[in-house]
């Protein structure tokens, strides 16, 4: 990997290696400065879900450059804005949905703590601040974030700063199989220990992300769950910001399951990587609720609500609903799945390959039979991750999957216009980087 001199003026979060200079994107592709493409086939971080180079979103955003760049939300509301929030009212399935925007995953995860914290105080339970989540979960980078993430190598040079929040069993199928009974009873157990009195709220993803690798709970989890938050009053926030906005074939990925959280947030594709754009979304009588009992929602930020934002997502989700992107979504998943499982289901180092909709994830194994990781030392996803680079291809990587440490996953997610021809050009590189790395 030849490229760029790493140490210039910007403060990159991985640091030491050089990287090549995009000069433009166009649909699935990226193109540096060189000429060289690659196959966008994470969407960097599974955010371009309709591709690069969309002149709708570009022409929608300017269109609201022009009229007027910032307002302050405590000051004025905006027509996209407006716009924007009645049309996503149609999608998210909370009633009377409101929508609070911020500008990162971080960002409405905390958000989403606060509101849940709000909400337990205009009901009168004001001893409810305790947020139950899972082990080996990652729900962003901010403190209060981190305190709900259960990701040791992001947490552990913070943890004298972070209030500690109680964390239980992940759903794991691959390592830990369960019954989604045996799982969410965890949940009951952990409400007991600490006291209903205590908690105001159990945050969870519906389908892990980056900590797991698209792993799926059992059928049954989220009934348990729902069941469970409901018996003793704790509010369930359902984490989209990386499974939202139609990426597993459904507008949100609880929707498979059919049950309904009471806070919904998700980010990085909600504006398809055009904009920070990111929301919290909440029942209109809590809000309502809120407002009259505690007078305001006690949380802000100065880029909230921001009109190009809401015009790059309103944008985003006409393209998503114009060209029916849910169902290719579904329908090319399924494609990918069968691919990936051609190409590495008898591999002795892949251990695993799951996911739904254009989200999958493969598990790299030392021993195949005993499930046995690498150790950490091999930096085995990192290495893989450059191969495909090399070769054209952008994955996202993750280690730590097994126990905190060891374990290595490739994560595929690509803009949710892929076509087939596409995928058998993602999977083919995908192969060709394995094969140098693994053989």
């Amino acid at each position: 990997m030849r490229y760029s001199h790493p140490y210039g003026h910007v403060f990159y979060r991985k640091m030491g290696h050089g990287r090549p200079k995009i000069s433009y994107g166009k649909g699935i592709y990226l193109f540096d400065e060189s000429g060289k493409q690659y196959l966008d086939g994470s969407g960097g971080p599974l955010v371009v879900n309709v591709g690069h180079g969309r002149t709708e979103i570009v022409e929608a955003m300017t269109r609201q450059l022009e009229e007027v760049a910032y307002v302050h939300a405590i000051m004025f509301t905006s027509e996209a804005l407006e716009t924007y929030t009645s049309e996503l009212a149609k999608v998210v399935p909370l009633p009377g949905s409101r929508f609070f925007f911020l500008s990162s995953g971080s960002e409405v995860v905390e958000g989403a703590i606060k509101l849940s914290r709000q909400i337990q105080m205009a009901r009168g339970e004001h001893g409810r601040s305790i947020i139950i989540s899972r082990s080996l979960s990652y729900h962003g980078m901010t403190l209060g974030a981190l305190s709900v993430s259960g990701r040791p190598s992001l947490r552990t040079p913070y943890l004298s700063m972070l209030r500690n929040m109680p964390h239980i069993r992940h759903p794991y199928p691959y390592r830990f199989p369960a019954d989604g009974d045996e799982l969410a009873d965890r949940l009951e157990e952990s409400i007991l220990a600490y006291g209903p009195e205590n908690v105001a709220a159990f945050i969870a993803e519906p389908i892990s992300g980056a900590s797991l690798g698209a792993a799926e709970p059992p059928d049954d989890y989220w009934w348990r769950v729902r069941h469970i938050c409901d018996k003793f009053g704790v509010l369930l926030i359902a984490d989209e910001v990386l499974v939202g906005m139609g990426r597993t074939g459904k507008w949100w990925a609880l929707q498979h399951w059919d049950v309904e959280p009471d806070i919904l947030l998700t980010s990085k594709g909600v504006a398809g990587g055009y904009f920070p754009l990111g929301f919290v979304a909440a029942k209109g009588m809590d809000v309502e609720l809120v407002r009259q009992s505690l007078g305001d929602f006690n949380h802000g930020g100065t880029f909230s609500h921001h009109a190009v934002g809401a015009a790059a997502g309103l944008a985003t989700l006409r393209i998503i609903q114009e060209e029916n992107l849910i169902h290719n979504a579904r329908e090319m998943g399924l494609y990918l799945g069968h691919s990936l499982h051609k190409a590495f289901g008898k591999h002795p180092h892949v251990g695993d390959i799951r996911g739904r909709g254009l989200f999958w994830g493969l598990e790299f194994v030392k021993n195949r039979t005993t499930t046995d990781p690498f150790p950490a030392s091999r930096h085995l996803a990192w290495k893989l991750w450059e191969r495909a680079f090399d070769l054209g291809l952008v994955v996202y990587y993750s280690q730590g999957c097994a126990d905190g440490v060891n374990g290595d996953i490739i994560m595929i997610g690509p803009p949710l216009i892929i076509n087939r021809e596409q995928i058998d050009e993602l999977v083919a590189k995908l192969v060709a980087a394995v094969k140098q790395e693994l053989g």
